[in-house]
């Protein structure tokens, strides 16, 4: 093979400029997507004196981000691709004088099977609404005010975590002959839980005790199988990378873990983001975290090595309390701004 000493003086200086200006270019990509960009806010109708918001989800069948929105009692629907919105009123009702009460709120939605299941806390109550229709159609009470709700499509169950106490309520739901839950089990999470992830591939849900253990749950039987150090002080959100079997762990110190749970949730990366950590979203597609401080008040962006490490991208700001993320696995982040009742809107690609 013939390397650089074959060529003449002139054609090594040409090629030296082209690996220069390639890496030139590769650099200025970097920087740009490091650099700092202002966010599309997008306000919620009804939101202008602030609105609870929590648990917001990106819903690939419906190609939309839905976010439950707070005092509104409403479903707020953004198009990732336009940003246009649209509403599912009714999710929680409005006392008497117009007004919602602070605690009456829906603060966390999933869907499945064509329904779209989301929290209300006055009363506590799993509200079912027809994704296409937009009408609900149920209405289930609960043991205990609700918090993360999620969808198993393995045996069509409904699960929310009930941290004040200490459990998670499974409900089966069926379509026939009118669309209704019903309660299956109640798995007792002692010193939490916060969050919930499903890990359909290994019959897994993974969920955090406040302090600094991930607990992993057989979803077959319902009983809690292990639990793992998570270096936290303060245990958060979660998000799941199942095709490698990396975990990602929101501290809310200011960092995020990468637990292997294919290994007994061994540690395997650690990286430093904003105080003030809660929820965080994982992109399959794009290998990227995605990390928001309501501290600190900023939007931290990780890409994801096959191996679990964390490497920044850039960080973006955001607003105070700005706790809460979606994306919409195209490099679309949007997060929460609970007292400007806004969603922020990050273009990140």
């Amino acid at each position: 093979m013939c390397a650089a000493a074959c060529l003449s003086n002139h054609e090594v200086d040409a090629l030296k400029l082209t690996i220069a200006g390639m890496l030139f270019v590769a650099l200025l990509s970097s920087a740009a997507l490091a650099a700092p960009r202002a966010p599309i806010s997008l306000p919620i109708p009804g939101g202008h004196a602030g609105v609870d918001l929590d648990d917001i989800a990106f819903v690939p069948a419906l190609d939309r981000i839905v976010v439950p929105a707070g005092q509104t009692g409403s479903l707020l629907l953004i198009d990732p691709a336009n940003l246009a919105t649209s509403e599912i009123p009714g999710v929680t009702t409005p006392a008497a004088d117009g007004q919602m009460p602070h605690d009456a709120a829906t603060t966390s939605v999933n869907y499945g099977d064509g329904y779209l299941f989301a929290s209300n806390h006055a009363p506590t109550q799993i509200v079912v609404i027809d994704a296409h229709s937009r009408k609900v159609v149920s209405r289930t009470a609960l043991a205990s005010g609700p918090d993360y709700v999620r969808y198993l499509a393995a045996g069509s169950e409904v699960w929310v975590t009930e941290p004040h106490a200490r459990q998670i309520q499974v409900f089966r739901f069926s379509r026939q002959p009118a669309p209704a839950l019903t309660a299956v089990a109640t798995i007792a999470v002692p010193g939490g839980p916060e969050s919930l992830v499903f890990d359909p591939a290994r019959h897994r849900a993974y969920a955090n005790l406040w302090g600094s253990e991930t607990v992993a749950i057989d979803t077959r039987s319902h009983a809690l199988v292990a639990h793992w150090k998570n270096s936290c002080t303060g245990s958060r959100g979660l998000a799941l990378d199942e095709a490698h079997a990396h975990l990602f762990v929101g501290c809310t110190e200011g960092k995020v873990v990468t637990l292997d749970v294919a290994h007994g949730g061994r540690q395997i990366a650690s990286a430093p983001a904003g105080a003030g950590i809660d929820i965080i979203s994982y992109s399959p597609a794009l290998h990227r975290l995605y990390v928001p401080a309501g501290k600190s008040a900023n939007l931290t962006v990780f890409d994801v090595a096959a191996a679990g490490t964390l490497t920044p991208l850039g960080t973006w700001p955001a607003a105070a309390h700005s706790h809460c993320v979606a994306d919409d696995d195209h490099g679309t982040a949007f997060v929460c701004d609970p007292r400007g009742g806004n969603v922020l809107v990050y273009r990140t690609r």
